[in-house]
């Protein structure tokens, strides 16, 4: 055999092995890649070191605008707190759920106001005898204000998504869109405020305000008439 022969056989062991080393150590990289990440995980319960591998949250939000201001002429007599389970759910005509569908089971928490509007008060709504011990005043009825939802009070309980719609939602800028639940909850809390006593309420409270501001004023008898 001669030297020729041999180079050849020794270039392709000389591979081999080197092959070999290289994925030798590949498992001890990716246990050491492990360990790191679970001594991160580990390290927020020692003092000192749970920043090493900790979250860091930058607020970047630009500074609010006022874009409108707008005087209220009513008076805020009364609020109520309410809160719907909302169960809302699509369904495909000829799909099973499964493939196209969505179900959403939410909370929604919110309050509604109700005001007294002074801001068609005149002369003619308000009448006091020569001694200024009596006052009659004619008010309009109470109104109730739009419903507002708390976002703190207000989660998801759960949500169903068909496989066409979780794919759908991987390329999409806002999956699982909440808006629908979020318009369906206000809805159902301004109902219930309607058929509540809140406007009841309200014109007792703007009653026992207008009394006792007429009464420091010298006022002994107060009418208010809600029209």
């Amino acid at each position: 055999m001669t030297s020729t022969d041999v180079k050849p056989e020794e270039s392709r062991k000389r591979t081999r092995a080197s092959r070999l080393s290289r994925w030798s150590t590949l498992p001890i990289a990716l246990l050491v890649v492990a360990a790191l990440l679970f001594l991160g995980s580990r390290l927020d319960l020692l003092p000192g070191f749970g920043d090493l591998f900790g979250e860091e949250t930058q607020d970047r939000t630009g500074p609010t605008l006022l874009t409108s201001i707008q005087d209220l002429d009513r008076y805020e007599a009364a609020s109520g707190n309410f809160q719907v389970v909302v169960d809302l759910e699509k369904d495909a005509k000829y799909l099973p759920d499964a493939i196209r569908g969505t179900r959403t089971l939410y909370v929604g928490a919110g309050t509604v106001g109700s005001y007294v509007d002074f801001s068609g008060i005149g002369k003619d709504n308000v009448q006091v005898d020569e001694a200024r011990t009596t006052a009659t005043i004619r008010l309009p009825h109470a109104q109730l204000g739009k419903p507002a939802l708390d976002a703190d009070r207000s989660y998801a309980v759960s949500k169903e998504r068909g496989l066409l719609d979780r794919l759908g939602d991987l390329f999409s800028d806002n999956p699982a869109d909440e808006r629908a639940v979020n318009r369906l909850a206000a809805r159902h809390i301004g109902d219930a405020a309607k058929d509540s006593e809140l406007t009841a309420r309200a014109e007792k409270n703007t009653t026992a305000m207008l009394q006792g501001l007429l009464r420091s004023l010298g006022f002994t008898s107060i009418t208010v008439v809600y029209a």
